[in-house]
């Protein structure tokens, strides 16, 4: 059985600990109060591999409480003692891993007005915004190689959330990546290119996926090199990447150089991931934000 080490909404944080980043301050920002009250995701350890679940049936739409959560878990093991033998897994239960951000949320009064709150008075497509880009950032700085197990659809800012990891595994029986931005009318950002640009060196892929809307399924996925490998079931896909964790632990590299070594790899999406030009600045005038 694997050892639960974290349920991120219920785990016991001082008001003095430096991990109290937000999930329950930002509890009420959710579409429906069903949402508020469910898990959001949990964080368990299987040996030296650590597996982030994003919880529920529901599409994992990126909204302030889901992205604080995954923050939450991810600052847990920034804080931790490095591990030379430490792995972290990122999957989701049900048809989505993501299916980006969350439209209806950022529709809605009590979004308008949780965003307006925060430090410089942001829309809530800033806030997600920002959010996101600040998970990206803790994952390319986490000291131990990443894994992502998309079991499901990934879609625009959750296919980006997917390919942040260093290895991503795919579903093949069940779900598609898909970058939506052009089939729906906004523009995709600048950092978003860089993840891609970074992650998918065959040049036609990254057209496919941004020009055309290519909704791309695993197989396909594979023999592109945009995702790592393709599996038959949501239960093979996570153990396949089980299995390739556990091998990446017997490397015992030490993790805060596996992680220098990834921001080097990863340099230009760290440039641009602190500014997103369609939300802030001139185009954010403009240009609403992506999905």
């Amino acid at each position: 059985m694997p050892e639960n080490i974290s349920t991120i909404p219920t785990i016991p944080i001082s008001s003095t600990d430096p991990l109290r980043i937000s999930w329950l301050a930002l509890r009420g920002l959710g579409s429906s109060e069903d949402n508020n009250r469910r898990e959001m995701c949990t964080l368990e350890k299987r040996g030296n591999v650590y597996i982030l679940t994003l919880t529920g049936a529901g599409e994992h739409r990126l909204n302030p409480n889901l992205l604080d959560s995954i923050q939450s878990a991810l600052r847990r093991l920034h804080a931790e003692p490095a591990n030379p033998s430490s792995v972290l897994i990122t999957t989701a239960e049900g048809k989505f891993f993501s299916n980006g951000y969350d439209l209806a949320w950022a529709e809605t009064p009590s979004a308008v007005a949780a965003a307006s709150a925060t430090p410089g008075g942001q829309n809530p497509f800033q806030l997600m915004s920002a959010k996101l880009r600040s998970v990206v950032a803790d994952l390319i700085t986490l000291p131990m190689p990443t894994i992502a197990a998309v079991t499901g659809h990934a879609a625009a800012a959750g296919f980006i959330l997917a390919l942040s990891h260093d290895y991503v595994l795919m579903r093949r029986d069940r779900g598609f990546i898909y970058m939506s931005e052009v089939d729906i009318g906004l523009v995709v950002s600048a950092w978003f290119m860089s993840v891609l640009k970074c992650k998918i060196g065959d040049a036609a892929a990254r057209r496919d996926l941004v020009l055309r809307a290519a909704k791309v399924t695993a197989g396909a996925a594979a023999e592109r090199g945009i995702v790592h490998s393709a599996h038959d079931s949501a239960e093979g896909t996570l153990a396949a990447a089980v299995e390739l964790g556990e091998e990446l632990a017997r490397r015992k590299w030490n993790g805060h150089v596996y992680a220098r070594n990834r921001m080097v790899m990863m340099g230009e999406v760290l440039e641009k991931i602190g500014f997103d030009e369609t939300v802030e600045g001139q185009n954010g005038n403009k240009i609403k934000a992506h999905l």
